[in-house]
């Protein structure tokens, strides 16, 4: 039995950071909460601190969700304990740059104008910092990893989550891990539970692990591969459509073309590293255009294929996946995000995109714009300038936190500027 808990709160940065308190007071605290600094949000992935309008002024509360405590072992015997939990205001309000708020509000939204809810499976990749070479998709390099899965799925077990699969993948000691969907809320706490139990069970075992975009420049980078589902309030799927164009139904079509009109905003939020944006490049396997396609790993949004060849079975597998997304992100405010321009493209009643069935690099920008395609943007300033430009997203999301998560990024920027690109690189690897 341990001591202490540690209330949590997945950040701009993507970690999670709180503060311990006995366990003798968890129940105490799921009402009383313990306090919290505003300026905390701006404390970066490399434990800088980027302007803060809140300075030394302020406070909050951290109050745990105990529906999302996690009691996990770990291979070196010790046992784990924390929660999620959400960041208010004194008065009780939620406050503005609380993630898990966020998504919680978005969902909100989707089901009180739409009676709709998004089933969402978070697909992580990963790299060993070390270990002898194995070859892709390997069966030497699954057993090679076999042990680190085994402990991790212990771990796991013990915040409620049974992956989907745990592969090796094709990159250098790459593995990758996928969890089965899940109300969106949900999928984005065992998204965010995952990542640091996947980090803290390697250490455990004298291993590093990192969720970094990218290793090196001409390295197969990790992303993370948000897929996701429209679900009605009889819990009946409302994705597919056999006899619509590619099968997507015409809500999710709707929901697609606005997360397409928002993609160059979104990647502020879902690829949010410098580095990110040397991994969102052609043929990289991840995605550089705003596009939808069929079964296409290059493209924004991709339309997964479904195995099953009976109806109501094949509706129920049909999903979509966003690519342009990375470890750097929250998930709750990487998925907050996307429900939010989903949203308005089914409030805008926006036909479904046309499905790409080519290499987009391989057209000229006049060609692009005639089809209605962009290129998403190139570095994490041009996806910031997008952000702040952007109609929507500054005016859904909390008041004032658009311009505090423009702020944190910029102080990012400036921290890895000066440094060369392999400095750099390995300054992301070590954060994540």
């Amino acid at each position: 039995m341990t001591a202490y808990t540690m209330i949590c709160t997945s950040d701009f940065s993507g970690l999670l950071r709180g503060k311990g308190v006995p366990v003798a007071d968890f129940d105490k605290r799921t009402t009383a909460g313990i306090g919290w600094t505003p300026t905390n949000v701006q404390i970066t992935c490399f434990d800088t601190i980027s302007d803060s309008p809140y300075g030394s002024f302020g406070d909050l509360v951290l109050r745990p969700d105990p529906d999302r405590r996690v009691i996990a072992p770990l291979p070196d015997g010790r046992r784990l304990d924390f929660a999620l939990g959400d960041v208010f205001r004194l008065d009780g309000r939620a406050w503005e740059c609380c993630t898990r708020g966020m998504l919680k509000a978005a969902v909100a939204r989707l089901k009180a104008r739409t009676g709709l809810e998004l089933r969402v499976s978070f697909e992580h990749e990963f790299m060993f910092r070390e270990g002898l070479p194995t070859a892709g998709f390997s069966l030497a390099g699954f057993a090679e990893r076999l042990g680190y899965a085994e402990d991790l799925a212990q771990a796991l077990a013990g915040a409620g989550i049974v992956p989907d699969s745990f592969l090796r993948e094709y990159g250098p000691n790459q593995m990758e891990i996928t969890l089965p969907p899940a109300p969106a809320l949900l999928a984005a706490d065992q998204a965010a539970i995952l990542r640091d139990l996947a980090r803290l069970v390697a250490r455990a075992r004298g291993e590093a692990v990192t969720f970094t975009p990218l290793i090196g420049p001409d390295v197969v980078g990790n992303g993370v591969h948000i897929h996701f589902s429209l679900w009605d309030g009889q819990g009946q799927p409302v994705t597919h459509d056999a006899d619509r164009p590619e099968g997507l139904g015409q809500v999710a079509g709707a929901f697609s073309a606005g997360i397409l009109r928002h993609a160059r905003a979104l990647c502020a939020l879902t690829a949010p590293s410098v580095i990110s944006y040397d991994r969102l490049v052609p043929h990289r396997w991840s995605a550089a255009f705003d596009n939808l396609a069929a079964q296409d790993r290059e493209a924004t949004l991709r339309i997964c294929p479904v195995t099953s060849h009976e109806p109501a079975a094949r509706a129920r597998q049909f999903n979509l996946e966003f690519r342009a997304a990375d470890a750097a992100a929250s998930p709750h405010l990487a998925l907050a995000a996307l429900i939010e321009a989903g949203l308005a493209g089914i409030d805008d009643a926006l036909p479904a995109p046309t499905a790409t069935a080519e290499d987009l690099s391989l057209l000229s920008p006049e060609a692009l714009a005639a089809r209605g395609l962009r290129r998403l943007p190139e570095s994490l300033e041009a996806a910031l300038a997008a952000l702040e430009a952007d109609p929507l997203l500054p005016r859904v999301l909390p008041e004032g936190a658009v311009d505090i998560y423009l702020a944190h990024k910029r102080g990012e920027i400036a921290h890895v500027t000066p440094m060369p690109p392999e400095a750099r690189f390995a300054a992301y690897a070590a954060a994540y």
